[in-house]
């Protein structure tokens, strides 16, 4: 079976596609009334964090903060009453929590009647990630409204050293979430955060279903990628500690990770074989701009 031919035969259709409208590239920076953009998800992601607003754990380090805000549809206006609003982030020392059932730096809340939603918690703090280089103090955010594309994103902190020197954050992209830490009632920090959501490419379940699976390497038979599907979404696993990446269905059988840096893509192509066997070609350009394509098959 051809690749044209893939998308009648698995359904794997886009079920609504648009956007905003009124977000322009000034060449420096992106412009717009009210848009938002997105991050990467980063690997230390985990599903299914409690339903609470308060991070506080007592004794712990750090300094208090409260992160508040307001989600709204694409019309830059209507608030999203009951938009779903993950956080999660590192602790005072540098680590996230990756495996204790207390969730410690995790929470879910979802907005009220005014789209607003608020979390009590500590500021991130810089971190080591190797070879010398430092991610800046950041608070991840996954935002689910149904009818729009999840809203996965990347708060920064005005004055951190360390935003210059890496690329989701020194990215045009990210300007308008490098924000204030500013003095609020009672002596508390502040830190606020609008959201706006947009359409999404939204992929048939039944064609999720024929393509999630555990892939072989064509050539290195011990290699093997694991793709599943959540939220709607085809996610890849990623180790045993984090949960996945997500990608973004972007039309002609590709999946696209999405908020990669300038210059750097990470693509996978699947395509159903005469046997009725998946093949998927994965596509990657590093920082340097050095493409590597490999092939692989889904297990039966």
């Amino acid at each position: 079976m051809r690749r044209r031919n893939f998308l009648q035969s698995t359904v794997l259709c886009a079920v609504a596609v648009s956007t905003t409208g009124f977000i322009q590239y000034n060449g420096e920076s992106y412009e717009g009334d009210c848009e938002t953009t997105t991050d990467v998800l980063g690997p230390f992601y985990r599903p299914d964090a409690p339903l609470r607003t308060n991070l506080i754990i007592k004794g712990a380090p750090g300094q208090e903060v409260i992160l508040q805000g307001r989600v709204k549809h694409k019309d830059c206006t209507t608030p999203y009453k009951n938009a779903k609003v993950e956080l999660w982030h590192c602790g005072a020392d540098g680590k996230y929590d990756n495996t204790s059932t207390e969730y410690q730096f995790r929470a879910t809340t979802y907005c009220d009647e005014q789209g607003a939603y608020e979390f009590q918690t500590i500021l991130p703090v810089p971190y080591d990630v190797g070879n010398g280089h430092f991610r800046p103090a950041h608070f991840h955010l996954l935002i689910s409204a149904p009818g729009y594309q999840s809203l996965v994103t990347q708060l920064y902190f005005t004055g951190d050293a360390y935003i210059a020197t890496d690329s989701s954050s020194a990215s045009p992209t990210a300007k308008r979430r490098i924000l204030d830490v500013k003095q609020g009632a009672g002596g508390k920090k502040m830190v606020t955060f609008d959201m706006t959501m947009t359409d999404k490419l939204s992929v048939e379940p039944a064609a999720l279903e024929k393509i999630v699976g555990i892939y072989q390497d064509e050539k290195d038979k011990a290699l093997k990628t694991e793709f599943f599907k959540r939220d709607g979404q085809l996610w890849v696993k990623a180790g045993e500690i984090v949960y996945g990446m997500g990608f973004e269905y972007t039309g002609n059988n590709t999946f696209a990770q999405s908020s990669r840096p300038s210059g750097m893509s990470r693509t996978y192509i699947f395509d159903i074989q005469r046997d009725g066997s998946v093949k998927v070609t994965h596509t990657n350009v590093n920082a340097n701009g050095v493409k590597t394509t490999s092939v692989a098959f889904k297990e039966k």
